[in-house]
């Protein structure tokens, strides 16, 4: 009989548009996107980058770890000797349609190469764009290097 009453009266119907009202009368909580920016999180990962030294020499060394303990197999490095016995990168390549954003390449990199930046604001029109060079990553790094060695430091104090 209770359950004849409710359908009667149309009270799930009623409740529903009482919740539908609270919330059409309340202030609105809209950004106006370009203009204005939402708060990212500290630990947000974004778009990768890899970073030098502050002589000018990139830092990674081509030990492999961040191809190896990726998940999604999503980075290509391809090292060589060099004369002087250091080995460095010729190829270091990142698909960010595959890539997770997971962190594990930032976390097992030894010499703080490879970062995952704050920066979101980027796209690709076709597949390709977001394949990601030793080139294109180096030029985030040299662009945002100030920024992100900023957040690695802040990053430092929580660790």
């Amino acid at each position: 009989m209770k359950a004849f009453i409710k359908s009667l009266f149309l009270i799930e119907l009623l409740k529903g548009l009482r919740l539908t009202g609270r919330y059409f009368f309340a202030r609105k909580v809209t950004l106006q996107y370009p203009e204005e920016k939402a708060p990212i999180s500290p630990r947000f990962r974004g778009l990768h980058a890899l970073r030098r030294y502050p002589n000018g020499e990139e830092r990674c060394i081509a030990c492999k770890l961040c191809e190896a303990v990726c998940p999604a197999l999503a980075i290509t490095i391809e090292s060589e000797q060099r004369d002087d016995g250091t080995r460095r990168t010729t190829k270091y390549d990142i698909d960010l349609s595959k890539c997770i954003f997971c962190g594990y390449c930032e976390e097992s990199c030894p010499v703080d190469s490879i970062v995952e930046t704050h920066i979101y604001e980027y796209h690709g029109e076709v597949r390709g764009d977001l394949y990601m060079t030793k080139e294109k990553l180096l030029a985030v790094g040299d662009k945002y290097e100030t920024t992100i060695a900023a957040a690695r430091a802040n990053d430092a104090q929580y660790r």
